[in-house]
């Protein structure tokens, strides 16, 4: 499984930023795909996850109602778009894959890729 993300960049405070996701090597819908961010100096948190399969989707406290998950299964991405965004989401995002979702309520990853950097101004 191969993950590579991109779409980071520098925003202000209120701003909107999307994020692609590039995936290659699963053989089945039995996956769960989405991101997590590590901010300098702090544990990485897992925010936003679909499982592919039916759509079920996670989304952590922090980021529910300013981000949204959608994939693009013709083009094998998955997309993070960040709406309204604040400086504390200042991090690098990652995309990460698993079996199911569970593993959103860590960082219990199977694949993840490089990060991109996001920057939120003030």
């Amino acid at each position: 499984v191969q993950l590579q993300a991109s779409g980071g960049g520098l925003v202000q405070a209120g701003g909107s930023l999307r994020l692609s996701c590039t995936a290659s090597g699963f053989t089945s819908s039995d996956y769960a795909i989405g991101w997590f961010r590590q901010a300098p100096g702090l544990e990485p948190e897992a925010i936003v996850g679909i499982y592919k399969r039916d759509g079920n989707t996670f989304y952590r406290d922090s980021v529910k109602g300013r981000f949204t998950i959608s994939s693009d299964d013709a083009k094998s991405t998955v997309y993070l778009q960040m709406n309204n965004m604040k400086p504390e989401d200042t991090a690098v995002y990652h995309c990460a894959a698993a079996v199911d979702l569970i593993a959103w309520l860590g960082t219990a990853f199977e694949s993840w890729g490089q990060g991109t950097l996001v920057t939120v101004s003030s």
